[in-house]
């Protein structure tokens, strides 16, 4: 059977994105080569780095807009069909959860920065509200993290006592707050406000501080400590 003329197959070894990482490591391909690992194989028209490059224009190239796209979006491109865009799926949400682990293997959070490297990266992605809460000891090293809710588009509902409750369990001696904007829009609302003070003001009568409420859009995050609203 004959390899269609454009196959990476045809190219000169030292070109070929598999041979080149082995030879000189990752770091040495460049996006669109690396994704066209992931693809592993072209049509009969276009080689899996033309498919690469497809993928990367529909995501405006910018691998932040590519790890947004659903499976849907990504078979939009010719060529990549379901078992595709689930393995370029799977690869940006391993990424995105090494940026998670990253965080958290933090010895202490002493910044508003530590925060968000545990956050951003969880709530970066998503098309509703999540809200979620990070437990930490007297040292503020962090002892777990988790989703307290999940709403739509517009807001989320926290429970303030659950909150509380789950400090207790993990014997928590501080605790931080944050929760994602859809929108895009960092500034905290009247009810983003009104929540972080009811949330202090219940956690100081259980001996407990709440050291900040983070806002996440995209990439970006507000600090209500830094801003001077807590």
């Amino acid at each position: 059977m004959n390899t269609p003329s454009n196959s990476i197959k045809n190219w000169a070894e030292d070109e070929r994105p598999r041979e080149r990482m082995i030879l000189k490591g990752p770091s040495s391909l460049s996006d669109a080569e690396l994704l066209a690992i992931l693809i592993a194989s072209g049509t009969k028209e276009k080689s899996a780095l033309d498919l690469a490059r497809e993928v990367l224009t529909l995501a405006q190239n910018n691998l932040y807009e590519l790890g947004r796209l659903g499976l849907k979006e990504l078979q939009k491109t010719k060529g990549i069909g379901e078992a595709r865009a689930i393995t370029i799926a799977a690869a940006m949400e391993l990424g995105r959860r090494r940026q998670i682990t990253g965080g958290l293997q933090r010895a202490t959070v002493t910044q508003s920065s530590d925060v968000a490297e545990i956050v951003v990266p969880l709530l970066q992605d998503l098309n509703h509200e999540v809200f979620c809460v990070i437990y930490l000891n007297q040292s503020s090293k962090v002892l777990r993290h988790e989703v307290i809710s999940s709403g739509g588009l517009t807001g989320t509902v926290a429970d303030i006592r659950m909150i509380l409750k789950n400090a207790l369990l993990q014997n928590a001696n501080k605790i931080i707050i944050a929760h994602n904007h859809p929108s895009g829009n960092l500034q905290p609302s009247g009810a983003d406000k009104t929540l972080t003070q009811k949330l202090r003001e219940a956690a100081e009568w259980m001996d407990i501080k709440l050291l900040d409420h983070l806002i996440v859009a995209g990439t970006g995050y507000l600090s209500m400590a830094d801003e001077g609203m807590l």
